[in-house]
Parts: structure tokens; C-alpha cells; sequence
């Protein structure tokens, strides 16, 4: 999911939308999408429009604070060597040989 809001960082994003590219359900995402911006990697806000008329609840929209995007990618990258370290060390965890 950082990977690709930090695909691009000024881009809003709405949940469902995270959700389909990241591949995980509704009740994992938002969890994630709250605590990061509680630490402050991310934005968001209400889309304002009329639920009835447009026939859907309102959009939450996501997007990486711009002072952020230092730690998000140092992270990224962090994660990267990690999953690499427990290839090598784990190749059965981590879908190799």
C-alpha cells in the first residue's frame, strides 16, 4: 500500500481504491490507513458531496504528507532488505526453492 501511494505522493486516494491495489480487504486496510496517519505519514479527507445524490457513502481520500516522504521510502527500502534477508536465510517463508 506505500508502495503505491508513494508512486505518486501528491495523487488522493480513496479506501476501496487502496484496497484493490494492494490486494487486501476492507477491515485490514483502514486499520493500516489509521495509523499512519496518525503518525503523520498521511493525509486525508471527507470528499464533500451528497451521499444520495451520487447513490454511495462519502469517500475518505488518502495522501502521503509531503514531509513524510523521506521516512516513508528510507521504510520501503528497510522492508525491501528485510524481505530479501529472509529469503536468503528462510527461502520456504518466502516463496523460493
Amino acid at each position: 500500500m506505500l508502495r503505491e501511494l508513494v508512486s505518486d505522493p501528491a495523487r488522493e486516494r480513496y479506501g476501496l481504491e487502496l484496497c484493490a491495489a494492494a490486494g487486501l480487504p476492507s477491515g485490514t486496510i483502514h486499520p493500516i490507513l489509521a495509523r499512519l496517519e496518525k503518525v503523520g505519514w498521511l493525509r486525508s479527507r471527507w470528499e464533500e458531496v451528497d451521499p444520495a445524490e451520487r447513490g454511495r457513502p462519502r469517500r475518505r481520500y488518502y495522501s502521503l504528507d509531503p514531509n513524510s516522504l523521506g521516512q516513508v521510502q528510507a521504510a520501503l527500502r528497510r522492508a525491501e532488505a528485510s524481505a530479501q534477508a529472509l529469503a536468503r536465510l528462510r527461502p520456504d517463508l518466502a516463496g523460493g526453492a
